[in-house]
């Protein structure tokens, strides 16, 4: 399995999957810095031949070529044998996948460098999912849960749980994509299994970032009370929570509590959350899932909470402070932008 290098990238594991030609050699340049000519010679075309795919001149359709293609730009083993993408995707959890971790047992030995690998991509993949959305990503993410499930049998103790952990942040992320796909029942499945992992690893992180997300989905589909017994597990779960988990637990109650008219006590619950979130100023110190929640998003999280007891001053304020420092981030900057707007509009 690859160690490092231009196909850990969100993007171009994305142009893959969907099997965007123009988009696999503009962002393999991008993230390489070769030239067409380079990249010609890489895949045994001439340069005038990459920049016709590259502008959407010329297709690629030959076993032939995209045989060269995938050699010379070394595709990842797990990115090979894809299926081809259908707007019919298969979104409900496949019912083996728990089955090959019940039959886990301790033999053998995994290269710990995998794990690493696998744990790299996936962060480049909800990265990506910010910015690009996480369709084209879908069947990508999907194969390597896998690869991860495939590995489990072989191993036990402490990498026994690791890969537990990032089987449940596999699950979780499809999970995600799938509710943002209105695909609701499977989402709610695939939640099912990171819980089941999560408590399987001993991750009160995980599982508590479980319950959370589950709270948001039902908060979303107008059922506040229940959103807000959610949270409250979120908050609960047993074993101590890193205060970056703890953060987003006590961040759901507050939207909830807001809900169902308990304004004082979401006000509360809204310093609470981000006096956990300022704790974790460093990626490194939060869980992987958590990466985004660093003091900009936890001030745009105070933010929506202020928005959510209708403290327009208070809210306008911290979505000022917060929203301009997404740039990278274009969906999540029109939503925070739209908010604020509106909270402006009410004051």
């Amino acid at each position: 399995m690859a160690k490092s290098g231009p196909w850990a990238g969100g993007r171009l594991r994305a142009a893959w999957a969907s099997g965007d030609w123009r988009g696999i050699f503009r962002e393999y340049r991008r993230a390489t810095g070769v030239s067409q000519l380079t990249l010609g010679s890489m895949v045994g075309m001439p340069q005038s031949h990459v920049s016709l795919i590259e502008s959407g001149k010329r297709k690629v359709t030959s076993a032939e070529l995209i045989a060269r293609i995938t050699e010379g730009l070394e595709v990842p083993d797990e990115l090979r044998g894809l299926p081809e993408r259908s707007e019919a995707l298969p979104w409900s959890p496949d019912p083996e996948l728990n089955e090959r971790i019940a039959r886990a047992q301790s033999v053998g030995k995994l290269d710990v460098r995998s794990a690493d690998w696998i744990a790299h991509v996936l962060a480049e993949h909800r990265r990506a999912e910010d910015v690009i959305g996480g369709r084209d990503l879908w069947v990508v993410v999907r194969a390597q849960l896998d690869t991860v499930t495939k590995l489990l049998p072989n191993v036990s103790g402490a990498v026994a749980d690791r890969l537990l952990i990032l089987a449940a942040e596999h699950a979780h992320w499809l999970s995600w994509v799938a509710a943002g796909e209105g695909q609701h029942g499977p989402a709610l499945a695939w939640l099912d299994l990171a819980n089941g992992w999560a408590i399987d690893a001993g991750s009160s992180d995980m599982a508590s970032w479980v319950a959370r997300v589950r709270s948001f989905y039902t908060l979303e589909r107008g059922d506040p009370v229940r959103a807000l017994r959610l949270a409250e597990v979120a908050q609960q779960t047993p074993g101590m929570l890193s205060p970056a988990a703890a953060s987003i637990a006590t961040h759901a109650a507050c939207l909830a509590a807001a809900a169902v008219g308990e304004r004082d006590r979401s006000r509360r619950l809204a310093e609470e959350s981000y006096d956990f979130a300022l704790q974790v100023p460093d990626a490194d110190t939060r869980p992987g899932w958590l990466y985004w929640l660093d003091p900009v998003r936890a001030k745009l999280q105070y933010g929506m909470a202020s928005y959510a007891v209708r403290d327009w001053s208070a809210a306008i304020d911290a979505l000022q402070q917060g929203v301009s420092a997404l740039d990278g981030y274009p969906r999540d900057q029109a939503y925070y932008l739209a908010k604020l707007e509106d909270a402006r509009q009410r004051l």
